[in-house]
């Protein structure tokens, strides 16, 4: 849920202890959400429920961060959110909330910003109190609504179980970049791929924050004087492993070694069956790569083609319109070994012996029956076949 593992105060706590009535799974209590212009250090956000609540924020130190503008972070956020089409202008989002800096800034930012900001808590309950005075700090402070996910026990069963809240809903989560960071070097180690956390997942969840650093969500709690937990359990799981005690040697080894792993999740993977087409260089290939185009690959030269095209009616084939009587036919790019159909000829000599460049060979289209090339447009003409060339 995008929980910040940065210096913070530790857990808050009421003056008198107050136990939490938590909803059975699927349901859950709510809290309105307060105006979006509801700003906290001069508003009852802070002044009134905070002080009610005994509520003591401690100023984490941030080195290179400590002067960022609340106003350009949101600008930035916001054009990520256009850039990638995340949520629509306006539009309602619930985020999924741990009370930590990075959801925290989140849900802060997206009402800043004038969508329709809910909040959403999932209690674990591994932490006993501490758990619950999450859950409470999330209910009382971000008007959550708090729902029961103490059904698992590895990180993969616990993220599984918050993804399957208010699937009815657009929903937002707070990974930053440093999360992505981490991903890509536990992905390394797991799997020998550099693998990534995307802006969308596959079930619709968005990550507005994704460009932005941990470091930099912290120190916009601390500039917009927003209160954040800390989740004691962060240095006991794989991430608090790699954030607390692998990073900060890759850091030693290189002062970039952070922004160079976070380059990694950017650099396209090859799908394994391109990669096998195109390592061998003995006899011909194609591999069909969606789109109506395949990827063809004869001896030690590769190109890209169009897929054959059913001859029903008029096909545009680059400049070519073609049509067709006859019934069953196709147009396709030039393969090595065509040859006319009842004849020896081979089209590449066709192609040679019409003076066609070598270059506009591959891009060539041909009317084919089956194996069998019924006509060369603009070449070889066939009864029952139409090309017009337009003019270029």
């Amino acid at each position: 849920m995008g929980r910040s593992g940065g210096a913070a105060h530790g857990p808050w706590h009421s003056g008198a202890e107050r136990p939490l009535s938590l909803a059975p799974r699927g349901h859950a209590e709510r809290l309105p959400v307060r105006a979006s212009r509801e700003r906290a250090g001069a508003s009852p956000l802070r002044e009134g429920r905070h002080a009610a609540l005994g509520l003591l924020p401690q100023r984490p130190f941030l080195s290179h961060t400590v002067g960022v503008k609340p106003r350009d972070f949101r600008k930035a956020v916001e054009a990520d959110i256009r850039e990638h089409e995340l949520i629509a202008p306006g539009a309602a989002v619930t985020c999924l909330v741990s009370g930590g800096a990075d959801s925290t800034c989140l849900w802060h930012t997206l009402r800043e910003l004038a969508y329709e900001v809910s909040a959403l808590h999932v209690n674990h309950g591994l932490r006993g109190r501490e758990s619950d005075e999450d859950a409470e700090f999330c209910r009382d402070v971000l008007g959550a609504e708090v729902v029961d996910g103490r059904s698992g026990s590895t990180e993969d069963e616990l993220r599984e179980i918050r993804y399957s809240f208010a699937t009815d809903r657009l929903r937002a989560t707070g990974h930053t970049a440093s999360d992505q960071v981490e991903t890509v070097l536990y992905r390394i180690v797991a799997s020998g791929a550099p693998g990534k956390i995307d802006w969308r997942r596959s079930d619709g969840v968005v990550r507005p924050l994704l460009s932005r650093w941990r470091d930099d969500t912290e120190a916009y709690c601390l500039a917009e004087g927003l209160d954040f937990r800390r989740d004691s359990s962060n240095p006991a799981t794989k991430r608090g492993l790699i954030r607390d005690e692998i990073l900060p040697l890759l850091r030693r080894l290189h002062p970039a070694a952070e922004g160079n792993l976070l380059r990694l999740a950017d650099r396209k993977t090859a799908p394994p069956e391109l990669v096998a087409l195109l390592d061998s260089i003995d006899g011909s290939a194609r591999l069909d790569i969606g789109g109506g185009r395949q990827i063809v690959r004869e001896y030690d030269r590769a190109w890209l083609e169009r897929s054959p095209v059913a001859l029903d009616g008029e096909v545009r084939w680059g400049p070519w319109r073609i049509t067709a009587e006859e019934k069953g036919l196709k147009v396709r790019g030039w393969r090595p070994g065509d040859h006319l159909a009842e004849r020896r000829k081979k089209i590449q000599d066709v192609f040679v012996d019409a003076k066609v460049p070598r270059s506009e060979r591959e891009a060539w289209p041909l009317v084919v029956r089956g194996d069998e090339v019924v006509a060369v447009p603009g070449i070889v003409e066939a009864k029952g076949v139409e090309a017009v060339r337009e003019p270029d």
